[in-house]
């Protein structure tokens, strides 16, 4: 929505988010941490505390038990990643992070606990299974996977995603835009005073505007992962994000869990 967008210092509208664009952004020292992962400040400062707790809802392992191989692909830079660093070393956690070596480079390593992955998943999907060298137990991919559906089949990283678990081991695809879900609420009067407050404008919310397309992820597309992850043998759930996340009425959760 235009009004936040106009409250970052960078144009987002005007470059190509994908792995590329991505290892640029890392690269410019005067955006905020947020903004090198493409969001404008206002879509995420001052919600860390309720995208964490929401994953940790859905990821309780992360938090219950110890020595787990743990999976973060495009962490990016900002406080989550952090975050999941000190608790896999307070857990004894080995954490795999991949990302480009630009956006790496800005996380801390810790001995014993981190080890760094470069390259675009699902096409470094070897380099992670290496890197891990036993069966994933949690893996985490937040805010990614739309920019993936740009760069790769959308199927093949579900693929991957479901060969890199262990027996019993969780994959959480996280707060993924969803075209039809967004559709929904903008067609409702909810959606449209939403609209109108965030913009400030007086005029409604053209719904017809959000046509899907290449690169676009909706219903089909998110019912096509579920099918495929269960196809590969994995249980998998679209589950809604707490309502106290800045996106949670029009971005949904993915989880997939081998048996």
């Amino acid at each position: 929505m235009s009004a936040s967008i106009e409250s970052s210092r960078i144009d987002f509208a005007t470059i190509a988010l994908d792995y590329e664009g991505f290892r640029t952004l890392a690269q410019d020292s005067q955006l905020s941490d947020h903004e090198k992962i493409g969001f404008p400040p206002s879509y995420r400062e001052g919600f860390d505390d309720a995208i964490w707790a929401d994953i940790i809802g859905k990821l309780p392992m992360l938090i219950e038990g110890e020595g787990q191989m743990v999976v973060d692909i495009g962490p990016g830079c900002a406080a989550l990643p952090k975050r999941l660093i000190e608790v896999c070393r307070e857990r004894h956690h080995t954490l795999v992070l991949v990302d480009s070596p630009e956006m790496l480079a800005l996380l801390p390593d810790v001995d014993g606990v981190t080890r760094k992955c470069t390259g675009p998943f699902p096409h470094s999907a070897g380099a992670v299974a290496e890197a891990a060298g036993r069966g994933v137990n949690v893996l985490l991919c937040y805010s990614v996977l739309h920019y993936i559906h740009i760069d790769a089949s959308s199927l093949e990283f579900v693929d991957a995603t479901v060969a890199l678990l262990a027996p019993g081991g969780h994959a959480l695809i996280g707060d993924i835009p969803n075209l039809s879900k967004r559709r929904r609420f903008f067609a409702t009067e909810r959606g449209q005073a939403f609209h109108r407050r965030f913009t400030g404008s007086t005029e409604s919310y053209d719904v017809t505007q959000d046509v899907s397309g290449p690169g676009k992820i909706d219903d089909a597309v998110l019912s096509g992962l579920i099918a495929r992850a269960q196809t590969a043998g994995c249980d998998a759930y679209l589950l809604p994000q707490g309502q106290a996340l800045p996106m949670a009425n029009r971005r949904d959760d993915l989880l997939i869990v081998r048996p």
